[in-house]
């Protein structure tokens, strides 16, 4: 299967990001000054295929922007506030929208801690993009994903500009935690070591499939260890950092990955990643988004891959993970429908 398959995981962890575009991209980056999108700008920056960076946040951002334009990579960048119709300005004309805008985790809070701040953010700037930039290609990267992305979903689907293959959650660092928590087990290159991840991205919604790995045979207590820290990786960082702040330079890493498959994607090469989007997956029984490995091409999520054969510990890990993202999901299109 092409999503299992080691040489196109190296291409996709190897690909140079000097790499030569055919074509010009405008992406935006709406909460550019915060933890993850500064690091974020400057990786996209660095991205041969972006040809326009637009920057926005509510302070900040024509900071971010007057320094990562220094970075000699032959793209424009500009940075916007809220004043002047800056929200316009940087969404108009954009290819890829990405949205890291939100409060981080702080120590003892989980992502749904953060929903009541970070729903109405990522709502209102749902709404500027469906306006300015309808066709884009959104990724959502505020926490909680798993609810945020429905927030998204629904009001596209007010304004009637709703397209479900080009919406997707950012949960590639779950996949880039697997491979590097699994090679530090083995004692091997994470670069060569593809774990799937699917489910959603928080918690128990996070299911790597051990088995679809080179290494199958983990079982027992280093099974389960290496689940758990795959699970809640993210809590070791915010716990590091002592109460300021969460994942963010790993977090803008994965992003950034992601937009460069989307991209490549466009340019005609399809390329598989795992994401959060809505899926037929479990549509019948009422799980309107999940995320597993998805082939990218030039209309988006064109391929949803079906899941491959799990044990039966994986197939209890789904079945979990399925009850909390129902109930995540249902959270983030009851507060659209509370909160328009």
């Amino acid at each position: 299967m092409v999503f299992t398959a080691r040489s196109a995981f190296i291409q996709l962890q190897r690909r140079a990001f000097s790499s030569t575009a055919t074509s010009a991209y405008k992406v935006a980056v709406l909460g550019a000054a915060g933890g993850i999108g500064q690091p974020l700008s400057l990786l996209l920056k660095l991205n041969q295929k972006v040809t326009d960076l637009a920057l926005y946040d509510l302070r900040g951002a024509p900071g971010v922007a007057a320094d990562v334009s220094h970075v000699p990579t032959n793209s424009t960048v500009a940075g916007y506030l809220p004043d002047n119709d800056g929200l316009k300005k940087t969404l108009e004309g954009a290819d890829v929208v990405l949205i890291p805008a939100g409060i981080p985790r702080k120590p003892g809070m989980t992502r749904d801690d953060l929903f009541n701040t970070n729903a109405s953010i990522v709502r209102d700037l749902a709404k500027g993009a469906a306006e300015y930039a309808p066709n884009a290609f959104m990724l959502i990267i505020a926490n909680p994903v798993n609810s945020t992305v429905p927030i998204v979903s629904e009001v596209y689907k007010s304004k009637g500009v709703y397209n479900p293959k080009r919406l997707f959650g950012v949960t590639t660092l779950d996949v880039l935690r697997a491979s590097r928590f699994i090679s530090q087990v083995q004692g091997t290159n994470p670069v060569e070591e593809p774990v799937p991840v699917v489910g959603g991205h928080s918690g128990v919604t996070i299911v790597p499939l051990l088995s679809q790995s080179k290494h199958a045979s983990i079982e027992g207590e280093t099974r389960d260890a290496l689940v758990n820290r795959i699970q809640f990786g993210g809590d070791e960082v915010v716990k590091a950092k002592d109460g300021a702040g969460s994942a963010t330079l790993s977090m803008a890493q994965a992003a950034a990955r992601f937009t460069d498959s989307l991209l490549t994607s466009l340019e005609g090469t399809p390329v598989t990643e795992p994401t959060f989007v809505d899926s037929p997956l479990f549509k019948d029984e009422g799980i309107e988004f999940f995320a597993s490995q998805v082939t990218l091409g030039p209309e988006g999520a064109e391929v949803i891959h079906p899941l491959g054969k799990l044990t039966p510990y994986e197939e209890g890990l789904v079945e979990a993970a399925k009850a909390d993202l129902k109930k995540n999901i249902e959270k983030g299109i009851k507060f659209v429908a509370e909160n328009p």
